[in-house]
């Protein structure tokens, strides 16, 4: 699991770095900030999983809708934080990097 959060923050990072080479600053912020959006309540839910798990007697499946239940909604108020405060968001630029650190885990199913 840790090897798919950091894939997925390393996407985000070079995502965001590469839009605001080939773009602006505006490109990479607002690339970042998508990447992180869901970067970061996919590595919390991770946490918390890993955390259920190591309880004795193993973990609750209900865990797993609750944590799948707030990543959803902290992935909501991430989005929400930065247009809310970054009001200079290029959106092509958000929703890409976002579905890019979204599938960036196919990386790692190809890998031996």
């Amino acid at each position: 699991m840790a090897r798919i959060i950091l894939l997925q923050l390393v996407a985000a990072l070079v995502v965001g770095l590469l839009a605001g080479i080939f773009g602006n600053i505006s490109y990479g912020l607002s690339a970042l900030f998508g990447g992180l959006s869901c970067a970061i309540p996919n590595a919390l839910f991770a946490l918390r999983l890993s955390m259920s798990a190591r309880r004795p007697g193993g973990a609750n499946p209900m865990s797993f809708f609750i944590g799948e239940f707030f990543k959803v909604i902290s992935t909501v108020a991430l989005m929400a934080a930065v247009v809310f405060w970054y009001p200079d968001v290029n959106w092509p630029a958000f929703l890409i990097a976002f579905i890019v650190v979204l599938k960036s885990y196919f990386i790692l199913l190809f890998r031996h």
